[in-house]
């Protein structure tokens, strides 16, 4: 995958208790963790279908990986509410980032790849999207733009990460 998809650059966890996990990665030296209550999606489509995501969202690097955790907050159709239903929690996916956004998806579509999840945060160039590539728990793959300000924050929490000292170990963002 990583010929077609580049690095690694992300691995999402589907968690019940997203306070929780953010304190047992603590415990295990990762941080600081950038938290976001209610992620603001300008859209977000599950199997094609617009469906109204509340998810709270926490961000930190171990190294050069990100790691995220997603907390679903509702009942809305998505990847993170059926794998939640199927009795699994933890990594749920992998992510790889682009700044050419739409050459990475055409390209996936064209490869065979189907979407069943995307969306957009922050404008345009705050596209992602989930592909049906599943087949183990965790082995979802999740393209995401980081031509704008997406990609300035998630090299920001790299370098926070970088240089952390233990303290003021969650930062509440919004």
């Amino acid at each position: 995958m990583s010929r077609f998809f580049g690095q690694i650059a992300q691995i999402g966890y589907v968690v019940e208790d997203i306070d929780a996990s953010m304190q047992q990665w603590i415990r295990h030296g990762v941080g600081p963790w950038f938290y976001i209550d209610r992620v603001q999606t300008d859209y977000f489509r599950h199997r094609g279908v617009d469906s109204p995501l509340e998810m709270s969202v926490a961000l930190a690097n171990s190294g050069d990986v990100q790691l995220e955790l997603i907390q679903q907050r509702n009942n809305a159709p998505s990847m993170y509410r059926e794998f939640l239903d199927s009795g699994r929690s933890g990594a749920q996916h992998i992510a790889y980032w682009t700044t050419d956004f739409q050459d990475l998806y055409d390209r996936s579509l064209a490869a065979g790849y189907t979407v069943v999840q995307e969306g957009q945060i922050g404008g345009e160039r705050g596209r992602f999207a989930y592909l049906d590539t599943e087949h183990d728990p965790g082995t979802v793959i999740e393209i995401s733009d980081i031509s704008g300000p997406k990609g300035q924050m998630f090299a920001y929490i790299r370098q926070e990460a970088a240089a952390w000292d233990g303290k003021d170990p969650i930062r509440r963002i919004g």
